[in-house]
């Protein structure tokens, strides 16, 4: 519904109703003007009402909203995940706002998005990196179509880059076993939890006994620092270890111990933070580490010993805590043993089989 009427000062109103019923009113100079139709009440009314009808109106008080103003809105509502999370969301946030802050949201296209992409490209960022930031604006302009603030999101699968594919860094277990000698006794037991156990840093500095079920012999880790509950259900899996490793995870441990496995100099919990900057300094004395070496990298020793000894993907899987066997595949993939001569050697016995079988008599065979 809309109409058009003179003011008794000579101006124009418009006014039309939206979906919500909501009535919305401008004054024009001109009722009607082709020359002038910024000016025009006609022609504002019949652009309004033609957004109405394909379904791409936007809120008029929405439309010349900012990227940074959207970005302050949008994370207000992200503040409900968990503390790291949101302080990721922030990080990539400034990224946005620096690139895109000041200009209008419904403005941003795709070759802007590409553009973007190719500077950061140029910038050495990695590609991990790239992708993640991207994915984060593809949330934003998403967030902002279900909002209503959008009617469409410049980023789609084309602007997209390509994720990284970065092979981890594989110990042997001599340099695992190394390693293990070259830290602190205080924080010894951290490299044991994340070689053999598969656990993550933010996991092994507040494992404490209460978490290694010794009479199973099983880890049951429920939280990652520096208090928070794991991030999903299958990071609950409880994790089978050998009677061995039980054994020296709990050497030198008081009986009733609360105190975390790895711990500070003076007996004090350790940050994750601290727990790798003395990793690292122990990477250092190992031979022939790669300078990236990580120790989330003792997670993918972990998963090469399972899979060296020739279990299955779905227990590689559980063992590693990954949500999906695709996660598995996509990271490990590469490990599990060449099955080329086995699949030959299948097919080859089928047909020697056929081979080795005798030809039917024709003397033998039934007439009709």
């Amino acid at each position: 519904m809309a109409s058009i009427k003179q003011r008794p000062n000579g101006k124009w109103r418009a006014r039309y109703r939206d979906h919500s019923g909501k009535e919305h009113v401008r004054h024009f100079k001109f009722k009607n003007n082709p020359r002038s139709p910024g000016e025009s009440a006609q022609h504002w009314v019949e652009q309004e009402l033609a957004a109405l009808t394909r379904d791409d109106w936007v809120e008029p008080s929405r439309r010349n909203l900012t990227v940074a103003d959207w970005c302050d809105q949008w994370i207000k509502g992200y503040e409900r995940h968990r503390a790291s999370t949101v302080r990721q969301a922030k990080t990539h946030l400034v990224r946005i706002k620096k690139r895109f802050g000041d200009r209008q949201l419904r403005a941003l296209k795709p070759s802007d998005v590409l553009e973007w992409i190719v500077a950061m490209q140029d910038e050495g960022l990695a590609a991990n990196t790239i992708y993640a930031l991207h994915s984060r604006l593809a949330q934003l302009c998403n967030d902002a179509v279900h909002d209503g603030i959008l009617t469409k999101s410049p980023t789609s699968r084309r602007t997209s880059p390509p994720m990284g594919r970065q092979r981890p860094h594989v110990a042997t277990t001599a340099q695992v076993w190394a390693l293990y000698e070259a830290m602190p006794e205080n924080v010894r037991k951290g490299i044991l939890l994340g070689a053999f156990g598969g656990l993550r840093a933010g996991e092994v500095v507040v494992f404490r006994p209460e978490h290694l079920d010794a009479a199973e012999n099983v880890l049951r880790q429920c939280v990652q620092y520096p208090a928070e509950p794991l991030k999903t259900e299958h990071s609950l899996i409880p994790i089978p270890v050998p009677k061995e490793l039980v054994v020296m995870l709990t050497e030198g441990v008081d009986e009733g111990s609360s105190l975390p496995f790895v711990r500070g100099e003076q007996g004090q919990a350790i940050s994750k933070r601290r727990f790798e900057e003395v990793f690292r300094a122990a990477r250092e004395k190992v031979p022939d580490l790669p300078e990236g070496f990580r120790f989330h990298d003792l997670r993918h020793y972990f998963a090469s010993l399972l899979i060296a000894a020739g279990l299955d993907i779905k227990t590689v899987q559980h063992r590693v805590r990954h949500a999906s066997a695709k996660t598995t595949l996509d990271t490990y993939g590469h490990m599990f043993p060449d099955k080329d001569e086995a699949s030959r050697s299948v097919v080859a016995a089928a047909i020697l089989d056929r081979a080795a079988s005798p030809e039917p008599d024709p003397a033998e065979t039934p007439a009709d």
